[in-house]
């Protein structure tokens, strides 16, 4: 995620060379059984797991998204945007580890594992924010996270960071994201007396991060009723949980922003698209 989500102790322990990669930038990194660190970068972590990780990891050990929240993870807020994030719950024992790893065989959800895992050994982060981040993909660069115990950089294996990105099934990811990243960072560039109400964060948590709360409050509350949805998107969405995500993610952006699609304009309060 973005260089300031990382913590001061994950600071202090790994090096952060002041350089940024773009997409042509070339390293060498491999992370696999033979290495002797295999598996230390999962202990004593900080990750902060998107709404994609939480749709199919809680698939993944099929359980629902209320479920899943309630044993592993830890509700926290991001300070400089004030907005609810989730980061990863690590077991209480003396390296603090992951829940799903094991020593000598490693990730057990490996194929569902979370964005950040898939990003490492680099990091994201943006520049500035100035408007729809589709047409601002210069602000994004990468960066390197060099921890002392990793042997993966002494392996021969040479990428480009997208290479690297292709390889580890981030594209997917960071597509679905894409409409949460944007509300995060639109709201951190709001001023700061400009907050959200709690009732407007529990709402955001429960659209990004609870999708099985979220699908009941829109096919059994009267939201249904109250917005212009098309029957095709309708159908879409009741049958496809990514879509779902992002649906939810465009109402927040009419909720908050007043900025989105036409659709959000409330029925019963003539344009008014909170429908509160």
């Amino acid at each position: 995620m973005n260089a300031e989500n990382k913590t001061d102790a994950t600071q202090a322990r790994a090096e952060i060379p002041p350089e940024q990669l773009s997409l042509k930038s070339r390293f060498k990194f491999k992370c696999h059984k033979g290495v002797s660190c295999f598996t230390e970068c999962c202990r004593g972590i900080d990750i902060m797991l998107t709404p994609y990780d939480i749709l199919t990891m809680r698939k993944k050990l099929d359980i629902d998204s209320e479920k899943f929240l309630s044993i592993f993870t830890t509700p926290q807020l991001l300070e400089k945007a004030d907005m609810p994030v989730v980061t990863l719950k690590l077991l209480d024992d003396e390296r603090r580890s992951c829940p799903f790893v094991q020593d000598k065989e490693g990730c057990m959800v490996y194929e569902d594992r979370p964005t950040t895992c898939r990003y490492y050994p680099l990091g994201v982060g943006a520049l500035s924010y100035s408007g729809e981040q589709k047409d601002n993909d210069q602000d994004e660069f990468f960066f390197m996270i060099k921890e002392p115990h990793c042997k993966g950089f002494d392996e021969p294996d040479e990428w480009t960071v997208g290479e690297w990105r292709e390889d580890q099934g981030v594209d997917l990811r960071d597509e679905v994201n894409e409409g949460w990243l944007d509300l995060m960072v639109r709201k951190k560039s709001l001023p700061s007396s400009m907050q959200l109400s709690e009732q407007a964060k529990q709402m955001f948590f429960m659209v990004c991060y609870n999708i099985d709360k979220f699908k009941r409050f829109v096919f059994e509350s009267s939201f249904l009723t109250r917005y212009n949805i098309p029957a095709e998107r309708v159908a879409q969405i009741k049958d496809d949980d990514v879509k779902l995500l992002q649906f939810g993610f465009e109402w927040l952006k009419t909720t908050f922003f007043h900025t989105g699609e036409d659709m959000f304009k409330s029925k019963e309060n003539g344009g008014d698209s909170t429908g509160s």
